[in-house]
């Protein structure tokens, strides 16, 4: 009862304006009523009193089936009305808007006129931006004679924080200022990822009349442009790409009319947050809905179509004799096939088996994007396609069952042989699997090694000469003359002719002051042997922190030989940050060269 009463009390509706085609009830039956008079025929020449005696009575049924079609009137709208008592999870759409960064990475950004560069003060300002803006996608574009793209539209701007040391003129193919490339570079970026609205930032001291135009072509599509000026008005010289040197100054008047035409903001670069602020770039501006992005959050559920199974079933009684009879036998098999909840019968009734399969995908790769890998696993189990085999070899490969893992990529490779990634991991796993293999069969070798150096140091002990807790060696027998620590001499026995040791007889207060020696021995012995632990620990705990390789399992012969080979190898290769830029620009440009873009 509580249950229903909950739903009863969550119970709204989506569309209630629906309900204002109940007001048309009244007029229907009037309209009814009116064609029912007219259409008897016997009324204009039979008496009113006598007509009842003359037709045949058919009131009562013609009255159960204005109210049975009443009933389903109401019903039908009431279900296009939209009655919801539960939420479910759905995909949020984006309603930030995204961010694309534009900077200037021709050769004048190595002047000096803001200290200590303005490569370096445009460095630390995408920082703060990146930083502190609240939520909206961003992207950076790096542009000279040439546009490139940095790092795509993404949620985690900390992602496109770390491409910032790698950004100097050199990464840049070709040279030259082209913002206009940038911008529609820009807009290019945030139509693929299906934004219809979005900011652009251009960083850079300059505009011409084809940033104006693109600029003005990104407004008419919903893009917003707007401009921080990188310089100073006085300006400092620079070397160009071609040994040259040139003056760099900020012609803010050309930036201006970049924003105007954009219809964006502009502002001068500043030492805080001000201009970013100004620039109205740290809160994003809240636009319509679009481009959804993984996330999920509570929306009503439209139940509506719980009612269709009664409607259909009034449709019954307007077909032939013996409908109730249909209608009751479908009311008594209705529960059997009603499954559990509202989801299952959507998955059961509704979807195909391809769709079934798709929905048990998406869920495993919900679950293996958490982290329950065994989850995924199981979401996978069962589903006799690549995708599947695949994802289920990934799952497992997380666990580190390897050999199911290899498996179940062969099992993928087996009903799409070229799948690439699906090849590359299994490289990847079958490589793991070794390396776990012979680091055991290592562990295993210095456990016996250490077995048999216990045994070995046991013999030795046993056939060798004590040593006390100084590590020095004493031996079995000592002289008769011999002294314990208290001063008192120590009786050693001798051997009698049978065999037996004789003893001279000793006084109580010997064997009280033996007694005593022989305790202060043992307490001055675990002295000593405490000690050598504690120093043999802090020894240990100091290579430990020395050595890097601490905790691993033992080198064996060719491993040390091949890691000091790496290590040499990568002691030669030059630190560049850049490297992987350059090259990712210099391979684009070349595409666009032979492409004639």
């Amino acid at each position: 009862m509580s249950g229903w009463m909950t739903s009863l009390h969550s119970l709204h509706l989506l569309r209630p304006h629906w309900l204002w085609a109940l007001l048309a009830l009244p007029a229907l039956w009037a309209l009814w009523r009116a064609r029912q008079r007219n259409d008897n025929v016997w009324r204009g020449v039979v008496d009113a009193h006598l007509l009842p005696h003359l037709l045949e009575q058919g009131g009562k049924a013609v009255r159960g089936t204005l109210w049975m079609g009443a009933l389903g009137y109401v019903i039908a709208v009431l279900a296009l009305a939209g009655p919801s008592w539960r939420q479910g999870e759905q995909p949020l759409w984006q309603s930030h808007s995204p961010l694309v960064i534009a900077l200037d990475l021709s050769s004048s950004i190595a002047a000096s006129d803001l200290p200590p560069s303005r490569l370096l003060q445009a460095r630390a300002k995408l920082a703060t931006l990146l930083r502190e803006r609240a939520g909206g996608q961003v992207a950076l574009v790096a542009y000279a004679g040439e546009a490139f793209t940095v790092a795509p539209l993404t949620d985690d701007a900390a992602n496109v924080a770390l491409f910032l040391d790698a950004l100097e003129p050199d990464v840049m193919p070709v040279d030259g200022q082209q913002p206009g490339k940038a911008i529609a570079w820009s807009v290019r970026l945030l139509q693929q990822a299906g934004f219809e609205r979005g900011d652009i930032l251009l960083i850079s001291d300059h505009a011409d009349a084809a940033a104006n135009g693109a600029a003005a072509d990104a407004l008419r599509q919903g893009y917003r442009v707007s401009a921080l000026g990188l310089g100073t008005a006085a300006g400092a010289p620079y070397r160009t790409a071609d040994g040259r040197i040139a003056q760099a100054r900020l012609q803010a008047g050309s930036m201006r009319a970049l924003s105007a035409a954009g219809g964006g903001r502009y502002q001068t670069i500043a030492a805080d947050d001000s201009d970013l602020r100004t620039l109205d770039l740290l809160l994003p501006r809240e636009t319509d809905a679009s481009a959804a992005r993984g996330k999920k959050g509570l929306a009503w559920q439209d139940d509506g179509y719980w009612l269709l199974p009664p409607l259909m079933l009034l449709a019954l009684f307007a077909f032939r004799r013996g409908g109730a009879f249909a209608a009751v036998a479908l009311c008594l098999c209705l529960p059997l096939a009603m499954p559990g909840s509202a989801q299952a019968a959507e998955r059961q009734w509704w979807q195909r088996a391809d769709q079934q399969e798709h929905a048990r995908i998406e869920q495993g790769a919900d679950a293996y994007r958490k982290g329950d890998y065994a989850a995924a696993e199981q979401a996978f189990t069962g589903i006799d396609s690549a995708d599947a085999w695949y994802n289920q070899a990934n799952a497992l490969a997380k666990q580190g069952r390897y050999d199911e893992a290899i498996t179940a990529y062969d099992q993928a490779l087996k009903r799409q042989p070229k799948m690439e990634d699906a090849i590359e991991n299994r490289k990847v796993v079958d490589a793991a699997r070794k390396r776990k293999q012979q680091e055991g069969q290592n562990q295993n070798q210095n456990q016996n090694q250490n077995q048999e150096q216990g045994k070995q140091s046991k013999d030795q002990q046993q056939n060798n000469p004590q040593q006390n807790g100084d590590g020095k060696t004493e031996p079995k027998d000592k002289p008769a003359d011999a002294q314990d620590k208290s001063g008192n001499p120590q009786q050693t026995p001798s051997k009698t002719g049978s065999g037996q040791a004789s003893e001279q007889p000793r006084t109580p207060e010997q064997k009280a002051a033996d007694a005593k020696a022989q305790q202060a021995a043992d307490a001055a012995q675990r002295q000593r042997m405490q000690q050598a632990m504690a120093q043999a620990g802090k020894q240990s705990a100091q290579q430990g922190k020395n050595d890097p390789r601490a905790g691993q399992p033992a080198e064996t012969p060719e491993q040390r030989e091949r890691r000091q080979a790496v290590e040499a190898w990568l002691r030669r290769v030059p630190d560049e940050p850049g490297g992987l830029l350059k090259t990712k620009f210099q391979l684009e440009y070349e595409r666009r060269q032979k492409e004639g873009q």
